[in-house]
């Protein structure tokens, strides 16, 4: 299932909190994420390459869940240790700071959900994406545990409908682990984002189709422009350019994806004057051009 483009996690944890950087990994490479609905593998298909230890890192698009079936081991989630054991739960959101320190010979899985399908599957309305904001552990179930296997069966298999399915079986998943955390009445471990960060985060939401500038936020956030790309470096581990460029292409992303609108049109709902332009920003952004992008993700649905 993997190949060699594929980098999870970088490591060992070896590094002291006060000398280590964050990294920022994209499970399928930065130039070439998404290529399928969803990635799904065993915890020991990659422990065993790293001799079962993680250091800390962030993912910049992708939404992990880790089911441990058997063994333990230790999670640090935004610098908060946690215990693990079989049954255990992790819940991983993008941009979130994780490492692992897993007993060898620990069994589970891990499924990994690209932001894209996450903006499909979540309806604001439901208030499930504020509650899968917080990385923690949690009880796993027994559907839970049903659909990480279905999951895991239809991620091996080339079917007629499995991206349908892999959409229809991650969003159990999600939805499933949503419950539990807010049932479980779980509460955001680690540091939590500050105020002025919430709210940027809120603005780009609004105004991201705008192509609104880093001065434009900044002064809508009353912060100079220097200190908001500070405060994103701490929160997110990039620049506030690097974050509204990113959240445009995302957008681009989901339309390649999940319409068939051509390519201009979604360049100008974009806010593109023009679509060669808006091609070469994607191209530079993803390392594909927004029709190879989309040809590549539809040849493995």
């Amino acid at each position: 299932m993997d190949g060699p483009h594929i980098v999870l996690y970088d490591s060992n944890m070896t590094e002291t909190p006060v000398n280590r950087v964050i990294r920022t990994y994209n499970l399928f490479g930065e130039a070439g994420d998404l290529p399928d609905v969803v990635h799904c593998e065993t915890i020991a298909a990659r422990s065993v390459l790293h001799e079962w230890e993680f250091a800390p890192h962030r993912h910049a698009r992708l939404h992990q869940v880790l089911l441990i079936e058997s063994g333990g081991g230790q999670a640090v989630l935004e610098e908060r240790v946690h215990a693990l054991g079989p049954m255990r739960v992790v819940n991983v959101p993008i941009g979130h700071v994780h490492g692992f320190s897993f007993k060898p010979g620990t069994q589970g899985w891990v499924v990994t959900v690209a932001a894209e399908m996450l903006d499909e599957v979540l309806t604001p309305s439901e208030g499930l994406r504020r509650v899968l904001a917080h990385s923690t552990v949690v009880r796993g179930t027994p559907p839970m545990r049903m659909a990480m296997e279905q999951i895991f069966a239809e991620f091996a298999g080339r079917h007629f409908a499995r991206a349908h399915i892999l959409r229809a079986l991650s969003g159990t998943l999600i939805g499933l682990v949503a419950r539990e955390l807010a049932e479980g009445a779980k509460v955001p471990s680690g540091k939590a984002k500050s105020d002025l960060f919430k709210r940027f985060e809120a603005l780009l939401e609004q105004h991201f189709l705008q192509r609104w500038t880093v001065s434009q936020y900044a002064a809508a956030l009353s912060v100079t422009p220097t200190h908001l790309s500070r405060l994103t470096h701490s929160a997110a581990g990039h620049s506030a350019s690097h974050l509204i460029l990113d959240r445009v292409i995302r957008e681009a992303r989901r339309n390649l994806v999940y319409t068939n609108l051509p390519i201009s049109t979604i360049a100008y709902a974009l806010g593109f004057n023009d679509p060669a332009y808006f091609s070469r920003i994607f191209s530079g952004a993803t390392g594909l051009s927004p029709r190879g992008f989309r040809d590549k993700v539809h040849a493995v649905a």
